[in-house]
């Protein structure tokens, strides 16, 4: 767990949230469709055009395909599983032997993004499943939601009804533990995924309970399932202000910002790269990866201009495709989604892991 970084003043937490120059000429320029330029800003806040950089391998959105007529004469809309590009010859078995490398001991890898409803969650689980799944074990997927977030109710199963809250209770009991030992002590508080490839660490559904979530608390929580797992994802929420939050990013190797290609979410994101840069953060926001969730199968007219612009933020963006499996926001079953879907987090997840594999 990458530990000792230093945040910055309090000021650079206060950030307004006001579009800049920048963001407000890329929406433009997204608007009118001028997709054979990209606009930028020069150190006055002029625009600054120039082509755009885009790689051949990202995923291709298909529109949705009008084949049949409803009762009073309307197109019926049939969804059109999202083609996402064939894997090369060894394509899977590349991005496979990096999730499965050595990582070079625990890492931590902290799902951000302080606009709700853009797939924090979903992201978290299924980053989580698929490590899991090429892994075999070691992966857990913590929520740290302070407001009452849903990871525990949409990943994993389990016969009690336990919480961050009940661990923390007994953290002190737990931490004098070891091993083998330890492992089967903190199992008490775990859910885990229906084919056992990574557990869940619940959070609390009391608001109340997030004044207890200090960073002291929080390191402690990091320390014991680093002890215990190689791959820890943690959903932060959305208060950026809160102490778990930052103390997270903090913590964290590598931070993984997560979107959908809409202009409130993708701004408030920006607004993020900006106040983590700010705190003193440059290299995180560098070094971070970009995740684009499609949530509906009709491509969005924001989607190219977004992935070109995250990806002069930051190291990689991967553009993850819409799944009918997760629409209905219920239990997240990594084994029914479509091969598409598998294919492009399997992609992405190697994405994330790349720097530390071994």
């Amino acid at each position: 767990m990458a530990g000792g970084r230093t945040l910055g003043t309090e000021a650079g937490w206060s950030r307004s949230a006001e579009p800049t120059p920048r963001w407000r000429a890329l929406l433009e320029r997204a608007r009118h469709g001028r997709a054979s330029e990209q606009i930028l800003v020069d150190d006055d806040d002029r625009p600054v055009r120039r082509a755009p950089e885009f790689d051949d391998d990202r995923p291709v959105r298909r529109a949705p395909e009008f084949d049949e007529l409803e009762p009073d004469g309307r197109p019926s809309l049939r969804w059109q599983p999202t083609p996402a590009p064939a894997p090369e010859p060894d394509g899977a078995d590349r991005a496979a032997a990096v999730i499965r490398a050595d990582l070079g001991g625990p890492r931590v890898l902290a799902f951000a993004n302080p606009k709700g409803g853009v797939h924090k969650t979903t992201a978290t689980a299924l980053a989580a499943a698929t490590a899991g799944s090429v892994r075999g074990r070691g992966v857990i997927a913590w929520d740290d939601n302070e407001l009452r977030g849903t990871l525990g109710l949409r990943a994993g199963s389990a016969r009690h009804a336990r919480t961050i809250r009940h661990l923390l209770a007994d953290l002190a009991q737990l931490e004098i533990h070891d091993g083998i030992q330890l492992r089967a002590r903190l199992d008490d508080y775990l859910k885990h995924a229906s084919d056992g490839t990574y557990d869940v660490l619940a959070g609390e559904e009391d608001p109340r309970f997030a004044q207890k979530l200090d960073p002291y608390i929080v390191r402690r929580v990091l320390e014991v399932l680093c002890r215990t797992h190689d791959v820890v994802c943690v959903d932060t929420g959305n208060n950026v202000e809160s102490p778990n939050w930052r103390t997270v990013i903090q913590s964290a190797d590598q931070l993984v910002v997560t979107t959908v290609p809409r202009e409130d979410a993708a701004f408030t994101a920006d607004w993020m790269l900006d106040l983590l840069e700010e705190a003193g953060l440059g290299r995180m926001v560098k070094n971070a990866v970009t995740l684009l969730s499609c949530p509906t199968p009709t491509r969005s007219p924001l989607l190219d201009d977004l992935a070109a612009h995250f990806r002069n933020r930051t190291r990689a963006v991967a553009v993850v495709p819409y799944d009918p499996q997760l629409e209905s926001g219920s239990n997240i079953d990594y084994a029914m989604l479509h091969p598409a879907t598998k294919w492009a987090w399997l992609r992405a997840t190697a994405t994330i892991l790349e720097p530390f594999a071994r």
